[in-house]
């Protein structure tokens, strides 16, 4: 193992490479003690070896790492200098480790959007309830796919709390694409349904239109009359030139293939 981690500092990246690549197939292929250990040495210690070794190695933590691990990715976590936040944030949440939490809420205003990306979901794994705020404050951030994450974080916390947040950037439409916040509030189901059933009377098309793609993915059936009704009646247009009919069509088959992948996983269970 000692080797190992030698060459995993080698002074030549195609040795470094090597020898991590060998190490990874290795703990893939029979969980290789060896490999475990000198992958784990690289976390402990991971001052001692370049960023790319260092991510390379987080990217399997999930097959060498554990809670015993926490002390030295907190380390990272809060290391802005090495430049590895995001990977920490990403491999936090993959371990649920809990203690990362005001770290992560410190790492959603990071400059990197990708930093900021990685510590919604990380906070969304860990369901961290005094994140909802501050993620909430990301539904206005400038990346989409930073505010995308903020979204399914908050809806993998779940609760009042959450649901308000994302209700809020749901009527708010400061952004021509909502997608991500109406499959955000799809995932509250009954908690959000008749409000959703609701907005599809609204007079604002793009309310109407996000409201479809939402009831189509909560997998209620209940949506099917409401949908339907918007496919037959509904001419409206959204300021990108999508029409609410279109959606709701849309909406119509996500409700169904989700209701026949129910039926099939039901049929499953039967004994």
């Amino acid at each position: 193992m000692s080797h190992d981690v030698r060459g995993l500092s080698d002074p030549d990246r195609s040795v470094r490479l090597t020898v991590l690549d060998r190490l990874l197939l290795l703990l893939a292929r029979d969980g290789d003690d060896d490999a475990v250990q000198a992958l784990r040495a690289v976390v402990a210690g991971y001052r001692r070896f370049d960023t790319e070794i260092y991510t390379r190695a987080l990217h399997d933590i999930g097959l060498f790492g554990d809670a015993s691990l926490a002390g030295p990715l907190l380390d990272c976590l809060a290391d802005a200098d090495y430049g590895c936040q995001a990977w920490a944030a990403t491999a936090c949440g993959r371990l649920g480790i809990d203690a990362a939490g005001p770290l992560l809420i410190d790492l959603l205003a990071h400059p990197d959007g990708l930093a900021r990306e990685a510590a919604c979901q990380a906070l969304g794994q860990l369901g961290d309830e005094a994140a909802i705020a501050p993620l909430a404050a990301r539904l206005d951030d400038p990346a989409e796919f930073v505010r995308a994450a903020a979204g399914a974080a908050l809806a993998e916390i779940g609760g009042q709390r959450a649901l308000a947040s994302l209700w809020g950037a749901f009527e708010s439409r400061s952004y021509p694409r909502l997608g991500y916040v109406a499959a955000a509030l799809a995932q509250f189901g009954p908690l959000v349904f008749d409000r959703l059933v609701q907005a599809t009377r609204h007079d604002d098309p793009e309310m109407r239109f996000w409201a479809a793609r939402a009831l189509g993915s909560t997998g209620d059936p209940r949506a099917s009359a409401t949908l339907t009704r918007l496919v037959a009646e509904d001419d409206g247009v959204t300021r990108t030139g999508a029409h609410v009919r279109t959606a709701a069509r849309t909406a119509l088959k996500t409700l169904r293939r989700t209701g026949h992948r129910t039926s099939r996983d039901e049929e499953t269970r039967q004994p």
